[in-house]
């Protein structure tokens, strides 16, 4: 090989270790987001394959660190620590949209098997849970930086 082209190949390789890899598609709503409802405060994390997103702060737990999911529709749940209940499963997709379910709202004790999350902005999520096709709801979560 010549000087030149082993130089060459020296050069590319040293730029391409130094270029870290391609972020994965659910890494841009990772972190923790202020959610619409009592102050609250979601963690999203990658749990395994899909995303996942913990309940970690939010008005009744201020008031109450201790507080249990008691409007949990299962009564078996609802001595369970509301502090770090998981309220998104299993979302995939992104790079801007991601489906998935079930979400479940603790301050209702209701949940929904299927819903969306899209990222209308870098600092703005739209969480959409939905019971039936025609039936969703939807909330604008803000990023806590």
């Amino acid at each position: 090989m010549s000087r030149g082209l082993m130089l060459l190949a020296t050069v590319a390789g040293a730029v391409l270790a130094a270029v870290p890899a391609a972020a994965q598609d659910g890494d841009v709503v990772l972190g923790r987001w202020r959610t619409s409802a009592q102050n609250g405060v979601v963690v999203i994390e990658r749990c395994g394959a899909s995303l996942c997103g913990r309940l970690i702060d939010a008005a009744a737990l201020r008031t109450n660190p201790d507080q249990r999911d008691v409007r949990n529709r299962n009564a078996a749940l609802r001595d369970r620590p509301l502090q770090g209940v998981l309220v998104l499963q299993a979302f995939s997709g992104g790079p801007q949209e991601w489906s998935g379910g079930p979400l479940y709202d603790p301050e209702t004790g209701q949940g929904a098997p299927t819903g969306t999350l899209k990222l209308v902005s870098a600092d703005r999520l739209a969480v959409r849970g939905c019971i039936a096709p025609l039936l969703c709801r939807t909330q604008t979560w803000t990023r806590l930086r």
